[in-house]
C-alpha cells in the first residue's frame, strides 16, 4: 500500500491537474515574485542555503586533490540536475507566505511532515540517479577522447582541453549531452515538487503533469530552464558563494511558476 501511495498519491487526489497556458511575461513575473519572497527575510534563506556553496567548494577541492580535474565541470553543471531537490523547503516557505502563515525559516523543515514525503523522496532519488548517470557519461566521454590518464595540474588540463582537437570535441559533445540531460530534468521536475507539496497526487502523476506542462508551454518552460542555468552559473563563479543567493530566489520563483502553470483546485 505504501508503494502504491507513492506512485498514485492519496485516493481523493486522483483528479488530473489542469494545466494553464502561460507566456514569457509570466516567467519573469514568477521570478519577480520569487525575489519578493526572498526580500522578506533574506538572511534566513541565505543561512538555509549556505550548505550549497560549501558543498560546491568541497567537491571542487576534492576532485582537484584526487587528480580528478576533468570531473570539476560535470560536478558544477550537475547542480542544474539536482537543483529542484535543493529548494524543496523554499517552496514550502512560499506556500505559507501565500496563505498568510508564519514564514520563519524553521517551517522550511516541515516538509518532512508532508504526506507526500515518500513521493518527494522517490522523485529525488530519480533525479540523483540521473545526476550519477551524467557523471558516468561525462567521465566515459572524457576517457574515450583523451584517454584514461587524468592530468595532474590545472595547466595540463587546460592545455589538453583547449589546445587539442580531442579537447574541442570534448567541449562540443559534453555540452550537447549535458544540454540533453538538463532538458530531461527540466521536463520531469519543473513543477513536480511544488505540486507534490500542494497536492498529494503521487510521484508518477506529478512527473507526468510536469512533462505535460512542458509540452503545452515549451517556450516559457525552456526560457525558465535557461534562466535557471544562467543564474546557477553566475552563482558558482565567485567560489560558489552566489549560490546562497541564487538558490533561494529560484526556489521561491519556482513555486510561483507552478501557480501559473497549474490551475488551482476548485474550492
Amino acid at each position: 500500500m505504501a508503494a502504491f501511495h507513492v506512485m498514485t498519491g492519496a485516493s481523493e487526489n486522483f483528479a488530473r491537474p489542469v494545466i494553464n497556458r502561460i507566456g514569457i511575461a509570466d516567467v519573469f513575473d514568477a521570478l519577480k515574485r520569487g525575489l519578493d519572497d526572498f526580500s522578506e527575510k533574506p538572511s534566513h534563506y541565505v543561512f538555509l542555503c549556505l550548505m550549497y556553496p560549501i558543498a560546491g567548494v568541497f567537491l571542487t577541492l576534492w576532485t582537484s586533490g584526487a587528480n580528478l580535474l576533468p570531473m570539476v565541470f560535470p560536478l558544477m553543471s550537475g547542480f542544474v540536475l539536482i537543483g529542484p531537490i535543493a529548494a524543496i523547503g523554499l517552496y514550502e516557505i512560499s506556500r505559507r507566505r501565500e496563505e498568510g502563515l508564519d514564514t520563519s525559516w524553521k517551517h522550511a523543515l516541515e516538509v518532512r511532515h508532508s504526506p507526500a514525503l515518500p513521493s518527494i523522496v522517490a522523485v529525488g532519488l530519480m533525479l540523483f540517479g540521473l545526476f550519477v548517470v551524467w557523471l558516468v557519461t561525462a567521465q566515459t566521454l572524457y576517457t574515450s577522447l583523451l584517454g584514461d590518464v587524468f592530468p595532474r595540474t590545472m595547466t595540463d588540463f587546460t592545455r589538453q582541453v583547449f589546445a587539442t582537437a580531442q579537447g574541442l570535441q570534448l567541449i562540443i559533445w559534453g555540452n550537447l549531452i549535458g544540454f540533453g540531460f538538463a532538458l530531461v530534468v527540466l521536463a520531469i521536475s519543473v513543477i513536480t515538487f511544488p505540486l507534490l507539496l500542494d497536492r498529494d497526487v503521487g510521484a508518477v502523476a506529478a512527473v507526468v503533469t510536469s512533462i505535460r506542462a512542458t509540452v503545452i508551454n515549451p517556450v516559457p518552460v525552456l526560457l525558465w530552464g535557461l534562466i535557471v542555468a544562467a543564474l546557477l552559473v553566475v552563482g558558482t563563479i565567485p567560489v560558489f558563494a552566489g549560490l546562497a543567493l541564487v538558490i533561494p530566489i529560484l526556489g521561491h520563483a519556482t513555486w510561483h511558476l507552478y501557480r501559473k502553470l497549474i490551475a488551482r483546485e476548485p474550492a
